[in-house]
């Protein structure tokens, strides 16, 4: 799925799309050079499944951990800083009772990250952006085929 992100209204709306029709447990990577959305789509994604208060970049932190109100956690990480994948055994991810992994940089974390539900890639264009979905699982799959049907989604279709 490619959309079209025109402004922050659009970003916005993706965000929110995702939080409506995410899984229970869900993994989503997110990609794109710096500067190019990645952190304003994850804080739009959390807002919407009703975090309140600060949502930092994790750009210093790394990892940023928020309890969502229905229950569970995400984290959200921003791996552009470290060096090689080891260095995420010093997270304490291994006991992190995540459902909701929000991680920009994934290819910087190797196979010490769990595997994605869905890739959403996005991209600097013209004075918006652009946005290309894919599935990497069946839960990405099913996830992808809800975010298909949402009209809001549809006014975003990348010809």
């Amino acid at each position: 799925m490619r959309l079209s992100l025109p402004d922050a209204d659009a970003t916005d709306a993706l965000g929110q799309a995702l939080a409506a029709t995410r899984p229970a447990d869900a993994v989503l990577y997110l990609q794109g050079e710096l500067g190019a959305g990645k952190s304003t789509l994850a804080r739009a994604l959390l807002r919407a499944l009703g975090v309140t208060g600060a949502i930092r970049s994790p750009t210093y932190t790394l990892v940023e951990r928020y309890p969502l109100p229905a229950g569970g956690a995400a984290l959200h990480l921003d791996l552009y800083r470290i060096a090689d994948a080891a260095e995420l055994e010093f997270l304490g991810l291994d006991d992190a009772q995540a459902t909701l992994w929000l991680v920009e940089w994934p290819e910087r974390g190797g196979r010490a990250l769990p595997a994605a539900d869905l890739r959403i890639r996005i991209a600097v264009q013209g004075m918006g952006r652009s946005a290309e979905l894919e599935s990497t699982s069946v839960a990405g799959r099913d996830w992808l085929g809800r975010l298909t049907d949402l009209v809001q989604l549809r006014a975003l279709a990348a010809p």
